[in-house]
């Protein structure tokens, strides 16, 4: 299939950093091409990647601090992807909404992986207007507030089996890996490790709109010994960190849509202990890896219980549930179901039977 992959500007794919979006979208990029398709990527230019690359933007916004118009490149990215999309069997957009007023009127077979949260009040009229966009969700628990939308299927991420290698979790301390903002509950953390009496290691980046909350509520929590600030951390700092920690905590405090880190954590063959959220529940096997949790009491509990799992088995889970090949193959189900439907629509109307066979009868009477 010639397949169109349109991820966002923020980051590059992948990203060098942090960035769960960009980094699934480039490894589903990858895997389609290995599987022998035919793909083009429109991302920023400092994008590496094996398909036909369309720059959009020279460099990634986040880390381009000449950058003071984010939405003049996002616009530049539409016109090119409208510009080619008649030449691909689908176009697959992760840039959230912004195409919709410019794709919904295209009659080409397109389809939105929605990444991020949806419990937002102003997504209600964006969607009582445009309700027949098709969409993909990342977990079934990312569907609860609009369970009315045009949803086409949920595609849980999948990570290549070598990207991450398992550990030993030898390193005698708890790891938290994501970003430092409110809803993600790095006090709750180290609450946990302090109550644990364990060291935390937190390896997370903190954005320009959080910088605020992070000085007035959490800069003060790292002055505790037990508690090392590693930073924002790259793909080939994870394993390491992932495999050698205790387990990893997840104290969200959101409808988490998917949680990408906990399937990483897996590979490593890590436990995660984990907020009863969002997606949650659909990623952790109670018991087989990790803990689902409602407290900082149970949290604790967790941790002490966290050395009692497999770590093979753990890993196990990983490759039956979350590898990219099942991602890739669930997605190209669903472009070929797309792109049937769309070419069905497409084909010219036969006439009636009745018209034919009258047709018919007039020509041998005459």
């Amino acid at each position: 299939m010639k397949i169109a992959q349109v991820a966002p500007l923020f980051e590059s794919v992948p990203p060098r950093l942090y960035g769960g979006t960009e980094r699934v979208v480039s490894w589903l990029t990858e895997e389609l091409v290995r599987q022998g398709h035919d793909v083009t990527l429109f991302a920023s230019g400092d994008s590496v990647t094996s398909a036909r690359l369309v720059p959009c933007a020279e460099r990634s916004l986040r880390l381009d601090a000449s950058c003071r118009d984010q939405l003049a490149h996002q616009m530049i990215q539409l016109h090119e992807v409208l510009n080619h999309a008649h030449r691909f069997d689908v176009v697959h957009f992760h840039i959230d909404y912004l195409h919709y007023p410019f794709s919904a009127r295209q009659k080409i077979p397109a389809v939105t992986t929605l990444h991020g949260r949806l419990d937002l009040p102003d997504l209600v009229p964006l969607y009582r207007v445009f309700n027949d966009v098709p969409v993909v969700s990342i977990s079934d628990a990312q569907r609860d507030p609009l369970p009315w939308i045009n949803w086409q299927a949920t595609v849980h991420h999948g990570l290549p089996r070598d990207v991450l290698r398992p550990g030993r979790g030898d390193g005698g301390y708890l790891a938290f890996l994501g970003r430092i903002s409110k809803e993600k509950r790095v006090d709750r953390a180290i609450e946990i490790a302090r109550r644990a009496g364990l060291p935390l290691k937190v390896a997370a980046k903190i954005d320009r709109f959080d910088r605020e909350y992070y000085e007035r509520e959490i800069a003060h929590l790292f002055d505790d010994p037990l508690v090392e600030y590693v930073g924002e951390i790259g793909e080939a700092d994870k394993a390491d960190f992932l495999g050698r920690a205790r387990a990893l905590l997840f104290p969200i405090d959101w409808p988490e849509p998917f949680g990408l880190v906990m399937t990483e954590a897996m590979a490593c063959g890590t436990p995660t202990i984990a907020w009863r959220r969002g997606s949650v529940p659909e990623v952790i096997d109670e018991g087989v890896t990790g803990f689902i949790v409602d407290s900082i009491d149970a949290a604790v509990a967790a941790v002490g219980r966290a050395g009692s799992l497999s770590r093979p088995r753990c890993r196990q889970q990983f490759e039956e549930r979350f590898t990219v090949e099942r991602m890739a193959r669930d997605y190209v189900h669903l472009y070929e179901q797309l792109a049937g439907e769309v070419a069905l629509a497409a084909a010219p109307a036969k006439e009636p039977r009745w018209k034919t066979l009258f047709a018919s009868k007039i020509s041998t009477t005459s």
